[in-house]
């Protein structure tokens, strides 16, 4: 039986982490001392619900998180230094730090490793999450104990939803761009400018003004899209946001 620890301190360990070419300790004193965090904690590296859906929406919702008082969001999972370090950079997931729990010391003391000898793991990390205040557990979402990886409660918008219920997830944007374009340089800056996280597709041998204009009716960069609706170039940009603006006020 996986039991939450809500309430309780978190367990004091030192991870060993790879950190720019080097080995790096990280006491967990470092991580949660004074400081509000969300820690998500995963099978493994590489698998596909991690790298597809649990990892990208966290790093998508950092700056939303960041609104409401989180200071760090932690990535944890029992892989070593080595494949951590190589999956933050095979992710770009730049607004999360990668923990690995290479013995499972942490993932041991809190309840969490499991035998995943079945699938050839060894000893892993069952799926959670939970919201950390300077060290002490306030809530903890534990994923269902059934067959397969279930995948129900730890994600980045049930953790959003209880932190605040009124607040809205941003809606996902992607901006098409060529290298050198300054209207493309604008576009990208106006998203930054009005907190909008978005992804950029750089038009180049594989991407080209074909793949734009199938998609968005044009051929010219930037095309922007934001929540599944197209709504152009530089200057739609900026009246999009302009009328924003105006219906909140």
């Amino acid at each position: 039986m996986l039991s939450p620890r809500e309430g309780q301190k978190v367990p004091t360990v030192t991870f060993r982490t790879r950190q720019e070419g080097e080995w790096r300790d990280v006491s967990t004193e470092q991580i949660f001392k004074g400081r509000t965090v969300i820690v998500f904690s995963l099978p493994g590296a590489y698998t596909p619900t991690c790298s597809t859906t649990h990892l990208p929406r966290y790093n998508e919702l950092a700056a939303t998180f960041s609104k409401l008082g989180v200071d760090e969001i932690v990535c944890l999972s029992v892989n070593d230094g080595f494949v951590m370090s190589e999956w933050q950079k095979d992710q770009d997931a730049p607004h999360v730090t990668f923990i690995p729990d290479g013995n499972g010391e942490f993932t041991g003391k809190m309840g969490m490793l499991v035998d995943k000898s079945n699938l050839g793991f060894g000893k892993r990390s069952w799926r959670y999450s939970m919201l950390v205040k300077d060290g002490t557990i306030v809530k903890q979402f534990i994923e269902p104990e059934k067959e397969g990886d279930p995948f129900e409660v730890s994600d980045a918008d049930t953790m959003l939803a209880y932190l605040s219920p009124a607040t809205k997830a941003p809606e996902p944007a992607v901006i098409f761009a060529k290298a050198g374009c300054p209207h493309c340089a604008r576009a990208k800056a106006l998203l930054e400018a009005n907190g909008v996280a978005y992804e950029e597709v750089q038009l180049g041998k594989s991407i080209t003004f074909s793949t734009v204009r199938a998609v968005s009716g044009r051929g010219t960069a930037p095309q922007v899209f934001i929540g599944g609706r197209h709504i152009g170039g530089a200057d739609d940009l900026e009246a999009y946001f302009s009328a924003g603006r105006k219906l909140a006020a």
